[in-house]
């Protein structure tokens, strides 16, 4: 407000800023204001709530025109006690304080990628922000796709004037030959050496892609990483804020430059408010209006879990995805929207899918699936209500199974049943091939596995032959040992190291739990469950489970023959059972059903289960 008659207001969307200019002239500024999400520059002045709009000059501008170090503040009164410090609005001249109005969660009309990432990582933006104004260097560790949108924010919020360190063009690149054009990296390092000498007090160097000019490990320089270590060393004295993927880095004689480093990953659960700088819910700000009008019975408490391993630009890619996706269908419910987030992370990895077996479809083992289901339950906070939020978020959660026993018995369908109770995504990686020969590269796998677990959260990654890559540690020198020693280190690195806020979970599965190394099977890394085969009641289930699945009718007397007859069996026996009678009935019309059949087909696979354990005699 810059005098008596006079409102100048903050909108978020252009249809906000219509809507407001569209107003009734005889309607009050208050009813004017409550009709969309407005902003202001100065403390709500209760004085001209009761004004009618044809008799103030209302001055609308747009949201993402106002610097985001511009104090702003609600287009609606509220308590004195709310308003954060610094921010008091002066006592009302006359009458009594307004009543304060029931907090009923604001969503924005509209976000663009840059005011996501600006909200989501508000808190990060202002610490790097806060070392640039103290003149000392950063290294941001994130995701590519967020480094366009951080630079500007950051280098906004710091006060400082920021050079960008772009790529010239090969036609205006005075360092070339028409016999020997320069390659991009060249380019970049010349354009470097320029803005290092260029460079003055009050101003600071932005790299974005630190780790593709000087990437790598730090037993293999190249050349041009050993220059670029050279230049930022010798013009020390200069302000940088690099940024790098982590999935590249940088070698620690270059990172050991910056006197912070920083790491962005995922989405918080909850950001500063734009307002007063209050907690609210990433389920609140980065979603728009239109999206939680569309949703019915939207809980934006239940959306980080969805969204907890995607940036700010995934969410409202995920969000954007799902709305055009149920915009025009009958009723979609937040359930949908959950549904439609984790089919779009699922279609982001080809590694990553969503499962569709259910304990329902696993028969018997009722005590692994009650051991299952109390960890479960821990996890999804439907159980110990008392129990401190801070012992819930840490102790009381395993950081994943290890199912153990003989082959057939069903390890992996158990861990995809849990990634289906947990809504989760699942990926099921191959211990071996994981291995590598090359020094470095099955810990480089097990990172970038881990990495991507998190992007696709909620996610189950299933280690299948996990004694292949957690075997014992041994003291022996071979080139073997060493890499299978770094393995499993880095596997207790990333069990130790994740967010308790990303909810993913580890399962692995082997035949031989004596060779797994016994730091991973620590009570607080791994939860060791057997699923050996299947007692007499489980033999019945699973019987039961797959003849319907096969459609195959089994009188109650022939179910009992088959219990007895697969005494010592597994899971799979079973189903290559029925499986069998299934075929030949469709092939060559022998019923399904019949005893003198699933005899046969009992027969033929003892037959085949003995001659194979005589051969590997």
């Amino acid at each position: 407000m810059t005098d008596g008659r006079q409102i100048e207001i903050i909108a978020w969307s252009e249809a906000d800023r219509a809507r407001l200019y569209g107003a009734p002239r005889t309607a009050t500024v208050a009813e004017a204001l409550r009709d969309g999400a407005f902003l202001l520059r100065q403390p709500f002045d209760r004085r001209l709530a009761d004004l009618r709009v044809g008799d103030v000059d209302l001055v609308v501008r747009m949201q993402a025109d106002i610097s985001l170090d511009e104090p702003l503040y609600r287009a609606v009164p509220v308590p004195r006690q709310a308003q954060p410090p610094g921010r008091q609005a002066p006592a009302p001249s006359a009458g009594p304080p307004p009543p304060a109005r029931e907090a009923v969660p604001s969503f924005p009309e509209q976000l663009n990628d840059r005011s996501a990432v600006g909200l989501a990582y508000a808190a990060e933006i202002e610490t790097i922000a806060s070392f640039l104004r103290q003149g000392l260097s950063v290294l941001v560790s994130c995701e590519k796709l967020v480094v366009e949108q951080l630079g500007p924010l950051i280098a906004e919020r710091s006060g400082r004037q920021a050079v960008v360190l772009d790529t010239p063009p090969e036609d205006s690149d005075p360092g070339a030959s028409l016999m020997m054009p320069r390659s991009q990296r060249q380019r970049q390092l010349a354009r470097l050496r320029e803005l290092l000498r260029e460079l003055k007090d009050g101003m600071f160097l932005i790299v974005p892609h630190a780790d593709l000019l000087a990437g790598g490990p730090d037993n293999q320089l190249n050349s041009e990483t050993r220059e670029v270590v050279e230049l930022l060393y010798n013009h020390s004295e200069h302000v940088v804020l690099a940024f790098a993927d982590p999935s590249i880095g940088l070698p620690e004689v270059l990172a050991s430059r910056f006197t912070a480093r920083i790491g962005l990953a995922g989405s918080p659960r909850t950001v500063p408010d734009p307002v007063d700088s209050h907690p609210r819910l990433l389920g609140e700000v980065l979603v728009t209006r239109p999206e939680r009008e569309l949703f019915q019975g939207y809980d934006p408490d239940e959306f980080h879990k969805h969204v907890a391993g995607l940036n700010p630009i995934r969410v409202r890619q995920a969000m954007r995805y799902a709305f055009h996706q149920h915009r025009g269908r009958e009723k979609p419910t937040g359930l949908d929207l959950f549904k439609t987030i984790r089919g779009f992370k699922a279609q982001m990895s080809a590694s990553f899918e969503v499962p569709n077996v259910s304990f329902d479809d696993i028969g018997g083992y009722h005590e692994v699936k009650k051991e299952i289901d109390d960890a479960l339950k821990i996890m999804q906070g439907t159980t110990a209500a008392d129990a401190d939020e801070e012992l819930l978020q840490s102790d009381l959660i395993p950081r994943g199974f290890i199912f153990h026993g003989p082959p057939g018995t069903g390890k992996t369908l158990f861990a995809k049943a849990i990634a289906n109770r947990l809504n989760a995504t699942i990926m099921v990686v191959s211990g071996p091939e994981v291995t590598d020969k090359y020094v470095g590269e099955g810990e480089r796998k097990i990172r970038e596995l881990f990495a991507e677990a998190r992007r696709n959260a909620p996610s189950v990654i299933v280690f299948d032959e996990f004694d292949a890559i957690a075997g014992r540690r041994t003291g022996r020198d071979d080139g073997g040992s060493r890499a299978g020693n770094a393995m499993v280190a880095q596997l207790l690195t990333e069990l130790d190291g994740f967010r308790e806020q990303v909810p993913f979970l580890v399962v692995g599965t082997t035949n031989q739990l004596t060779l797994i190394d016994p730091a991973l099977l620590r009570p607080s890394r791994f939860r060791g469950i057997r699923i050996g085969e299947p007692d007499r009641i489980a033999r019945r289930a699973i019987i039961e489970v797959h003849a319907r699945r096969f459609k195959i009718d089994l009188a109650p007397q022939l179910i009992d023959l088959m219990v007895d007859a697969t005494e010592l069996r597994s899971g799979d026996d079973i189903q290559s059972l029925l499986r069998d009678a299934y075929v030949g009935q469709k092939l060559h019309g022998r019923p399904a059903g019949d005893s003198f059949v699933i005899g046969e087909l009992v027969g033929r696979m003892n037959r085949a289960i003995k001659e194979h354990r005589e051969s590997s005699l």
